[in-house]
């Protein structure tokens, strides 16, 4: 099986180039293709399947919180888009507009929604009057529009998928603690069942969403040290609804004008699993969302009885609750095998005749591709061990990778050197002016990537004008 590896044989080394490697394993594992329409891809089946089960996990989490799913058009008229100054503007430069209708050119220019915001203003305006209507919880699955002028599948396309959820409060407490328990529920989804490590904290006003008083956010660590903005929650404030003229009678029934939040997640959080688990031969899937758990490898198939006893372990397993797939083609062992791993199978099952008459079978996880032979008297507590130990191992090992990553910095000559020879997160203190954080980015190049909750005194002073620091900031070269 070591010497086989026909289908992995054109993946390039990630430490070679991570950028090909990246773009390999998109196209080996067929996760995605390339559309006619520049900057945008096709979802294949296996990549698709991935975000449907990241979908299911998370829309449960929300609405075991109360939120609802609803669903609002894709186009948002110029003249609504307007109403909010700063939003307008920070997505100016993205925005692609619809002039022309049925081949007449239109009375007022659509946007095609880069985010909601203004929509769900509009509809609130509609339909919230008394406290009584409050809160508002929702939810929405769809894709918008971005004109990116350079892409890359997952990461960056004119076109993608995600959530937006957009909920409205009658206090600002209520509001804020929304907010917080949004970041919490993405950190769960990214730790717990992606396996992947985050770093919670605040945007700066600087890198803030557009229209929000406050912004916060997961940052992750890919295999290379860039960090992905996984996922974000805003707190709006009041801005958006005396912008929109949203207003409710209270309990003393005086006219309020309510709180609002949003908070998204996106189809990049594919491209964060490639970087963050994957290695030289393919992807390495966490079980909670790999579309196959379990691949099960007839070994001389052939012979009589092999098929059908995998069919039964197959029925087993699936009985018990996961994904599994019986890979009976008419390719070689060492094909299958290979194949499997590149697409990120968590756990390999092979079964043989002498297998079948040892009453066993061999498990190989994809993480380390030890093989290691079980009693099928105790397979299913032995899958969900290997499992759950799987899900650990590739969680510890992106863990490692972070913690070790972060260098803390008191000058801006120790942020240059901490680049070299490989990119690194930041941890260095911050005197809060805007114009600093400029002068680190445009010296280092390094943006901001947040304030993070958990905060550590580096020293007394911002490495960019001595004076006295306010807050410890991650930096770092991001996506």
């Amino acid at each position: 099986m070591a010497n086989d590896k026909k289908t992995v044989s054109a993946i390039t080394s990630m430490d070679e180039d991570f950028a090909q490697w990246y773009t390999d394993i998109v196209k080996k594992a067929e996760l995605v293709d390339y559309s006619s329409v520049r900057g945008c891809v096709i979802l294949r089946p296996y990549a698709y399947a991935i975000w449907e089960n990241i979908q299911h996990i998370f829309d449960g989490m929300i609405k075991k919180t109360g939120h609802q799913n609803v669903y609002l058009p894709l186009f948002i008229p110029e003249s609504l888009l307007q109403k909010e100054k700063d939003h307008v503007e920070g997505f100016a430069p993205e925005v692609a507009w619809v002039t022309m209708g049925g081949g007449e050119k239109l009375e007022e220019r659509l946007c095609v929604r880069p985010t909601s915001e203004t929509l769900f203003c509009d509809h609130f305006q509609h339909v919230v009057h008394s406290w009584r209507d409050l809160p508002k919880l929702y939810n929405q699955w769809c894709s918008v529009v971005r004109w990116e002028k350079t892409t890359r599948p997952f990461l960056r396309t004119r076109e993608f998928l995600w959530q937006e959820g957009h909920t409205l409060h009658a206090t600002a407490e209520e509001a804020q603690k929304e907010t917080l328990q949004q970041l919490d529920a993405y950190t769960e989804l990214f730790e717990k069942y992606l396996c992947i490590p985050v770093i919670k904290g605040q945007k700066t006003d600087k890198e803030k969403f557009a229209g929000a008083e406050a912004t916060y956010t997961c940052e992750a660590m890919m295999h290379d040290g860039k960090a992905l903005q996984s996922a974000t929650s805003h707190y709006f404030g009041d801005g958006f609804a005396r912008a929109f003229g949203i207003q409710f009678s209270d309990r003393e029934n005086k006219l309020s004008y309510p709180f609002q939040t949003s908070w998204g997640l996106s189809t990049r959080s594919l491209g964060a699993i490639i970087m963050c688990h994957g290695d030289d031969n393919g992807l390495v899937l966490p079980p909670a969302v790999a579309p196959v758990q379990i691949v099960i490898v007839p070994v001389a198939q052939h012979k009589e009885g092999v098929l059908e006893k995998a069919a039964e372990l197959r029925d087993r397993l699936e009985k018990a609750g996961w994904r599994v797939l019986v890979e009976d083609s008419d390719n070689s062992l060492g094909w299958k095998c290979a194949e499997h791993e590149m697409r990120g199978v968590p756990l390999r099952l092979e079964i043989g005749p002498r297998d079948i008459a040892d009453d066993q079978c061999v498990l190989v996880r994809r993480d380390d591709l030890v093989k290691r032979v079980t009693p099928l008297g105790e397979l299913e507590t032995t899958v969900r061990e290997q499992l759950d130990l799987f899900a650990k191992a590739i969680y510890d090992k992106a863990r490692k990778n972070l913690e070790s990553r972060i260098i803390p910095c008191t000058t801006i000559e120790e942020m240059k050197q901490a680049l070299t020879p490989r990119a690194n997160f930041v941890k260095a203190m911050w005197c809060g002016d805007e114009k600093c954080e400029i002068a680190i980015k445009e010296q280092t190049g390094m943006p901001s990537r947040c304030i993070p909750f958990e905060q550590e005194h580096i020293s007394d002073v911002c490495p960019v004008c001595g004076r006295p620091a306010k807050h410890m900031v991650l930096f770092g070269i991001a996506y």
